[in-house]
């Protein structure tokens, strides 16, 4: 078994994916695995994904990839959650990249705290090579249970942490990985590094879509109890006003 799995779901991603990809050749450790789902492009990326298969091989990383139709990524997730073979698995979009050192980062981390079910990291999210927005908190129940405030895709989650909750909710269009989390509560035995990990494009799907994301996240609070409906509607209209702010500043 890997000790590291790095998995990315890709949907029409040409225009981006190579530098995902990159990111990942160009790790200073080899030692993971890389698996890509495709939701059956239309355009370009599979072949994309193809003509980097010997420049894997040659670098002795094991690559996976499926093209495949999907209901969404989470679906795509889960597949990757199923087809991987790491300890420890984390997630990436078509429009995000490592840095060089996320998989030496992530290991020496793991191997002084091995009883952690998740870590989490920095996150800088992107747009036109710009920083616009860090995310630098490691999980916490009290902030966590009001908002999605860590970066899912700066972190990895212990095989044995899908085994206790079960994987992801693919009726969720946008806002599953933070319902995974939520089923946990404040028995989820977290880690953080205080190091960027991972540069995350502003206009993936979670980004894009402030109204859903929001929408979904509300009713997942509800369904889990873990704020009242008051704080819900609260913690809805405060985070929609903080993002409708970040789009005019951006």
């Amino acid at each position: 078994m890997k000790l590291l799995s790095v998995i990315s779901a890709s949907l029409n991603s040409e225009k981006t994916i190579k530098k995902t990809i990159e990111s990942v050749l160009n790790q200073t450790n080899s030692d993971f695995e890389f698996i890509i789902i495709d939701g059956y492009s239309s355009d370009n990326t599979v072949e994309i994904i193809k003509s980097y298969e010997t420049n894997f091989e040659n670098k002795r990383i094991s690559f996976k990839w499926i093209s495949e139709a999907d209901n969404g990524i989470y679906e795509a997730w889960n597949k990757g959650v199923l087809l991987s073979n790491g300890q420890w698995i984390g997630f990436i979009g078509a429009d995000d990249t490592l840095t060089k050192d996320y998989i030496d980062v992530y290991t020496k981390y793991i191997n002084k705290n091995e009883n952690l079910e998740y870590i989490s990291s920095v996150v800088h999210v992107i747009n036109n090579n710009k920083t616009i927005k860090i995310i630098d908190k490691g999980w916490n129940w009290n902030k966590f249970r009001r908002n999605m405030n860590i970066g899912h895709v700066g972190s990895l989650h212990n095989i044995r942490l899908f085994k206790r909750l079960g994987l992801y909710d693919e009726q969720l269009k946008i806002a599953g990985d933070y319902e995974l989390l939520l089923r946990a509560k404040n028995t989820l035995k977290a880690g953080f590094i205080n190091k960027l990990t991972v540069r995350m494009g502003a206009d993936g799907i979670s980004n894009s879509n402030l109204l859903t994301v929001l929408t979904e996240t509300k009713i997942i609070k509800n369904k889990h109890n873990t704020v009242s409906k008051f704080y819900s509607e609260v913690d809805f209209i405060i985070a929609y006003f903080k993002g409708l702010l970040r789009k005019v500043q951006k």
